[in-house]
């Protein structure tokens, strides 16, 4: 993604005019229209979040449906504490970046009621666009990667690097060291205490 400040000093994202939401776009069902902004996200160079809903009273359908960049916001500055050993990095900047999903009356389709295309934060580019979260996925040929290496007493971090090796960069790993960490932290409190063969089970 290219980006570029406007008059108002917010960041426009670069994306193909045919993948960008437009208010009036009609939706079979709410997941269809999350999917199509998560894409655009993605592509776009930033993340989204779920944020809050409104539904009818009479059927309890959702009315109204708010997706939002993910630095939307502001989080509170968390009390001081003795035992703190990390400092919490900065993850909301107050970012108006938006879409409204609304169901059509009498119809179970939703539109794209607003959208608010600008950010008040720079996005990612291309070189680190695979740390985003709607780029990073756990394949499962990563999960067999990991489960071989563990069985061969190399850990999470390693096998992270092995692999970048192999598939040609970071770039190209479409998950994170950490992602790679967690999966292998699950896996052996999974099989704590139980035969090897538990291997396959924990993941297939």
């Amino acid at each position: 993604p290219l980006c570029a400040a406007n008059i108002d000093n917010e960041w426009i994202p670069s994306c193909p005019t045919h993948l960008k939401p437009v208010v009036g776009i009609k939706f079979d069902t709410l997941q269809q229209g999350i999917s199509f902004y998560e894409n655009y996200a993605s592509l776009s160079g930033f993340d989204t979040r779920l944020y809050s809903t409104k539904k009818r009273k009479f059927d309890g359908k959702i009315s109204l449906k708010y997706c939002v960049c993910n630095k939307e916001d502001f989080r509170e500055t968390p009390r001081l504490q003795s035992n703190c050993k990390k400092k919490r990095p900065i993850t909301r900047m107050g970012c108006n970046a938006r879409i409204t999903l609304k169901l059509i009356n009498d119809q179970d389709n939703y539109i794209i009621f607003s959208f608010h295309e600008g950010h008040t934060h720079p996005l990612t580019t291309p070189n680190s666009a695979h740390h985003t979260k709607q780029s990073r996925n756990l394949t499962l040929a990563h999960k067999k990667y990991i489960m071989d290496n563990i069985r061969a007493n190399i850990g999470a971090t390693k096998s992270y690097r092995l692999m970048k090796e192999h598939v040609g960069g970071y770039q190209n790993m479409a998950a994170s060291v950490t992602d790679f960490k967690n999966f292998q932290r699950d896996i052996r409190k999974h099989i704590r205490g139980k035969d090897a063969q538990m291997f396959e089970t924990a993941v297939f």
